[in-house]
């Protein structure tokens, strides 16, 4: 059986919707995933960018799926006092400004009042392209059945948008948020790792190599070439 992680928040809601297929699902925060995904404790999982391209020597990517947005997403969040272009400092030290990502993004919206700068809309409006926070990736060796889990996890969504109001009061039931907050959410989530979104992720990766967060761009490389719907 195939070991399928799950990111703990909401915005899996979709791909879960209605998944028709023999799975262990391993539920954890990004972090928490990208670390048993490495580790080989996961056969596949979103995780984040910039920790596929800093492992894609060991990785294979599903070709269908991602976690992104053409614009806000909502849950990405910069929580800043002054203008995003400041200085990064160290995980701990005293600073102006933090990252927030998922549900607490989500909440934090409601309960801050210090401005929020939503990274899908900058990415956006400083590339014209949409913007990857994660991609489903496989360690090698590969498990067998990883094409066919891929087709569910597509059937998933595919349901899963056109029955948004369903969708929508499920994942309140889950999650504890407004049905109606979620359906607009939803509506901004995109997971299909189409040609706009590869040049998004490329166009990161990139940047990320340029500011010295990676030494090299990878080549994207896939379990199977994606199949044309």
């Amino acid at each position: 059986m195939i070991r399928l992680g799950r990111i703990s928040y909401v915005n899996m809601a979709p791909v879960f919707y209605r998944l028709d297929a023999e799975v262990e699902e391993i539920q954890g925060v990004p972090t928490e995933l990208n670390g048993r995904l490495l580790a080989g404790e996961v056969d596949v999982a979103p995780i984040s960018s910039i920790e596929y391209a800093r492992n894609a020597d060991r990785l294979r990517l599903l070709p269908r799926l991602c976690v992104g947005s053409e614009g806000a997403v909502d849950s990405i969040q910069l929580v800043s006092r002054k203008p995003p272009e400041a200085d990064h400092v160290p995980l701990g030290e005293d600073a102006d400004a933090k990252l927030l990502i998922g549900d607490a993004a989500l909440k934090s919206a409601f309960e801050d009042p210090t401005p929020h700068y939503d990274l899908g809309r900058l990415w956006l409006e400083r590339t014209g392209l949409p913007m990857v926070f994660a991609v489903w990736a496989c360690p090698e060796p590969l498990h067998a059945g990883l094409a066919e889990l891929e087709d569910a996890l597509v059937a998933s969504v595919r349901l899963a948008r056109a029955e948004p109001e369903q969708l929508a009061h499920e994942a309140s039931d889950r999650y504890g948020y407004p049905a109606g907050f979620l359906a607009r959410y939803f509506e901004k989530l995109r997971y299909r790792f189409g040609p706009r979104e590869r040049a998004g992720l490329m166009t990161f990766l990139e940047l990320a190599r340029d500011a010295g967060e990676l030494d090299e761009v990878p080549e994207l490389r896939f379990v199977r070439e994606a199949v044309v719907a």
